[in-house]
């Protein structure tokens, strides 16, 4: 019988996560591919033991290309960690859509994409695990995240309906849901709300708002004591690749399933009442 392959393709390992996955991974003996945009931002990686690859997420050509090498070398990716993402913030009606678009061509249609092209290796062999990359916020909305939200939301659902397509096959599909992790997220989201929207009055103080907060929930705020490193996200994603019978979905740090249980039980408009402790209402006078 030939050999099952169990090598690892993991997205957006320039920083972040994605890096302390790669690395934690090939600490334990994985076979590990750490990809990113630029290759050149691997090169500590490849110095633990990794071997890397320029992989684009938006680029059909470059996806193809990456899973097509590993095939090459391993005869199938055994294991695809879809970790590649970013967020951004602002309010809905003022951001512009290609930015809108572009959140989502890297955080939905990406990773759907890469899901289409290491399946057949995956069925050839009879073994095989999706993990993807969510967040608590793909569990609950908070204000000026609505884009990246409804990302989020979108990689849950394509998650719920591939694990029963594709669990005939012996392939296990695993969502991963971080809470508050000091990485420099929630520095690069604030940083582009002024770009991505037009200051006329209308929502400057509410964007100032959400920058404001979303700040403080990563670095001083009290969530902020209940929330975690990469390591704790690398840590997880370990476990869910080591399982026999992975569980389906895996929050990580208290703030997350805090922030998850506190959604679950609230009406809508009580969880309404609780975020406008945070942000001013738009329009209100």
């Amino acid at each position: 019988m030939t050999e099952v392959s169990k090598a690892v393709l993991v997205t957006g390992c320039s920083s972040g996560i994605g890096r302390a996955t790669a690395e934690r991974l090939a600490g334990a003996g994985w076979t590990v591919y750490a990809s990113a945009r630029t290759r050149d931002s691997l090169a500590d990686l490849e110095r633990q033991g990794c071997r890397t690859l320029t992989l684009d997420v938006t680029d059909e050509a470059s996806m193809s290309a990456a899973v097509a090498q590993i095939e090459r070398d391993e005869g199938a990716v055994g294991a695809l960690v879809n970790n590649a993402g970013y967020s951004q913030s602002g309010a809905l009606e003022q951001l512009p859509l290609e930015r809108v678009r572009a959140q989502f061509e890297t955080n939905v249609f990406g990773l759907l994409r890469l899901i289409q092209l290491v399946l057949p290796g995956m069925r050839r062999q009879r073994w095989g695990r999706i993990v993807n990359l969510s967040s608590m916020g793909g569990r609950l909305t908070l204000p000026g995240g609505g884009a990246y939200h409804a990302s989020k939301y979108a990689v849950e659902a394509l998650s719920d309906a591939l694990r029963f397509e594709v669990r005939g096959f012996g392939v296990d599909v695993v969502v991963i849901e971080p809470g508050i992790i000091r990485s420099g997220f929630a520095a690069r989201a604030v940083a582009g709300i002024e770009p991505g929207t037009e200051a006329d009055g209308l929502y400057e103080d509410f964007n100032a708002a959400v920058a404001r907060t979303t700040a403080e929930a990563y670095e001083r705020g009290p969530l902020a004591r209940l929330g975690g490193t990469p390591e704790d996200v690398a840590e997880t994603i370990e476990r869910a690749l080591h399982a026999e019978r992975p569980r389906t979905r895996y929050p990580v740090t208290p703030s997350a399933r805090l922030m998850m249980g506190l959604r679950a039980v609230l009406p809508d408009r009580a969880w309404d009442r609780v975020v406008r402790g945070g942000y001013p209402q738009p329009g209100e006078r």
